[in-house]
């Protein structure tokens, strides 16, 4: 009797703490989303909304260049996140990816969380683009 006990306890807590892994979309899903239409589909600014827009997008594939040589992931991932200010990207011309991302998934667990995740896929999809 005491061992079916034990079995039916550990049965009942499988069943609520079970783990369920989400799929997450990938940098380059995510770009091609929510990035190329104004950044273009190989980063340069030419995407086919950006003749509509005041200001052009920034040629991503130059970011590494005009930053030294050096890809800058954490400024990357900031300017995409975009809740805190970053002087180095002047006006916010571009949407607060962070809230658009935490308030598409707000309901879920770790929504906050996941939305940086997201800003550091973009951000490591971005760093392939980069010219030589």
């Amino acid at each position: 009797m005491r061992r079916i006990g034990v079995w039916v306890l550990a049965l009942l807590a499988g069943v609520g703490c079970r783990y369920e892994p989400r799929e997450e979309p990938s940098g380059e899903a995510l770009y091609a989303r929510h990035c190329a239409a104004c950044h273009g589909a190989s980063g340069r600014g030419d995407g086919p909304v950006a003749p509509a827009l005041r200001r052009a997008p920034t040629d991503l594939t130059s970011f590494a260049r005009r930053h030294g040589g050096r890809f800058d992931a954490a400024l990357m991932a900031a300017v995409i996140d975009g809740r805190s200010p970053v002087s180095e990207h002047g006006t916010r011309d571009m949407p607060i990816w962070g809230v658009v991302f935490e308030d598409a998934i707000a309901s879920e667990p770790h929504a906050g969380y996941r939305a940086i995740e997201r800003a550091q896929e973009l951000t490591k999809y971005i760093a392939t683009l980069q010219a030589e």
